[in-house]
C-alpha cells in the first residue's frame, strides 16, 4: 500500500544521516538492479550520487537491498520533493541500461507507486523497455520539461517572433543575431563577453542565423560559462545534470534523460533540435562522479536561493554585462568538487575543454573573416589540431 506524504509538522527536512544514506543505496540498487545484479555504470552513479548529495560513502554493492515497501517506509517522513528526487535518482539508473529490461522499468514503477510518485517520465522508461523508440521521442517533444511551453511566454528568448515550438529553430532572425552579437562589447569579466568569446572560440553560428542552435537550447551555452564547464559532449552531460537538478520542477529532469539517451545509449538519434546521438560517454572513467557533482553543484544553488532555478528560463541579456563572479555569488553556485577536478572536469578554456572538431570549426570561421584565431585558452584534449 502507497505510503502518504506526512502532513507539514511531521516532514523531515534535514539532510539525510549515514543511516539513510545507505538505506537510499539499498532502495535505488535493489529498484534498478537486473537479475539482482547492477552494472558497472549503474554502481558507480549509485555510489557517486550518495556520496555527492548526502556526503556519506556507502559502498553499493554491500548495503541490504530494500524493497519498495520498505524503502517507502525509511522515507515516510519524507515529502513529495525529496521522494521524487529518489524516484529520479533511479530512473537516472535505470535509463542507462541497454537494452531496459521491462521488469526493471516495472519494478521502479511500483517503487515510485509505494513512494505516492507518479513522474511523467516513468512512461518514457516504458516506452524504452518496450522498444517504442519513436513513442518515447514523441514524449520527449510533447511532456517533460516542454510539456507547459506557451509561446507567449518566451520574451526571455529575444526572439523578434514567438516561438511556436520548444525547440523551434530561428535561422531568418538578424535582430536577434545582432543582439547575439553585441555580447562582443560588455566589459572585461562579464558573463556576455564570456559567452561572446565561448562561441568565438567554437566558431559556434549566433542564434537568429543559418546553422544556429534553436534559442532555447542556445540558453543552456550561458551555463557553460557561468558554471565553468567545457562544450565537449562529457561536458554537456554536466551541464544539463546541474540544469535538471537546480530546477524544482520534477519535469526537469527529462532533460538529463534526453541527453543521457543521446549521449549514453543511443535511445534517442537526435534532440533539442540540434543534438545528435553518440552513445557511451557516461560510462567514460570518472563521467558518473563528474554528473553526481553537477548534480550537487545544481542542488546547491536551488538551496541557496530557497527555490530552484530555471536557468533555460532567465533573461540572461539583463545579466550580461556583470561580471561572471558576481553572478555565480547570486546564484548561491558553489566550486565543484575535488573529485569531479580529479576525474576530468574542466572549464570552457582549458586543455579539454572544447573538442577538435570545434576547435577547428573556430579557426575556420576566423579565417572566413580574415581574422586572427582565438581559442581563449581551450584546447582539444588530443591536441590543438596544429
Amino acid at each position: 500500500m502507497p505510503v502518504p506524504l506526512p502532513r507539514p509538522p511531521d516532514t523531515l527536512l534535514t539532510r539525510p544521516d549515514a543511516a539513510e544514506a545507505r538505506a537510499i543505496a539499498g532502495g535505488v540498487a535493489a529498484a534498478v538492479a537486473h537479475e539482482g545484479r547492477l552494472t558497472p555504470l549503474q554502481h558507480a552513479l549509485v555510489e557517486s550520487l550518495v556520496e555527492s548529495m548526502t556526503g556519506f560513502v556507502v559502498p553499493a554493492g554491500r548495503v541490504p537491498r530494500l524493497g519498495a515497501e520498505e524503502f517507502a517506509q525509511v522515507l515516510a517522513r519524507r515529502d513529495e520533493r525529496f521522494r521524487t528526487r529518489m524516484v529520479q535518482f533511479m530512473m537516472l539508473c535505470e535509463l542507462v541500461l541497454v537494452p531496459l529490461p521491462e521488469e526493471v522499468a516495472a519494478r521502479v514503477e511500483r517503487y515510485a507507486r509505494e513512494l505516492s510518485i507518479d513522474h511523467e517520465c516513468l512512461r518514457i522508461a516504458r516506452r524504452f523497455a518496450r522498444g517504442s523508440l519513436g513513442l518515447a521521442l514523441i514524449d520527449f517533444q510533447r511532456s517533460g520539461y516542454t510539456q507547459t511551453w506557451v509561446p507567449e511566454r518566451t520574451a526571455h528568448l529575444h526572439a523578434s517572433r514567438a516561438l511556436e515550438e520548444a525547440w523551434e529553430m530561428r535561422a531568418d532572425d538578424p535582430r536577434l543575431a545582432a543582439r547575439w552579437e553585441a555580447l562582443a562589447g560588455c566589459p572585461e569579466g562579464s558573463l556576455g563577453l564570456a559567452v561572446s568569446r565561448f562561441y568565438e572560440a567554437r566558431g559556434f553560428v549566433f542564434p537568429g542565423l543559418p546553422g544556429s542552435a534553436p534559442p532555447l537550447l542556445a540558453q543552456h551555452d550561458w551555463v557553460h560559462v557561468l558554471a565553468d564547464y567545457g562544450s565537449t559532449v562529457e561536458s554537456e552531460i554536466e551541464v544539463f545534470g546541474f540544469i535538471a537538478r537546480a530546477n524544482d520542477d520534477p519535469r526537469a529532469f527529462s532533460l538529463l534523460a534526453m541527453v543521457v539517451s543521446l549521449f549514453e545509449t543511443g535511445y534517442l538519434s537526435s534532440a533539442a533540435g540540434l543534438f545528435e546521438y553518440d552513445p557511451g560517454h557516461l560510462s567514460r572513467q570518472g563521467m558518473p562522479a563528474r554528473l553526481a557533482d553537477a548534480m550537487r553543484r545544481g542542488a546547491e544553488v536551488a538551496n541557496a536561493r530557497g527555490e530552484g532555478v530555471d536557468f533555460l528560463a532567465l533573461d540572461w541579456f539583463a545579466l550580461a554585462d556583470r561580471p561572471v563572479d558576481e553572478v555565480r555569488a547570486e546564484l548561491g553556485l558553489v566550486a565543484k568538487s575535488e573529485r569531479a577536478l580529479a576525474c576530468g572536469s574542466v572549464g570552457p578554456w582549458e586543455h579539454g575543454g572544447i573538442s577538435p572538431y570545434q576547435y577547428e570549426r573556430g579557426r575556420q570561421a576566423a579565417a572566413a573573416r580574415s581574422r586572427r584565431y582565438e581559442s581563449h585558452g581551450a584546447t582539444p584534449a588530443g591536441g590543438t589540431g596544429g
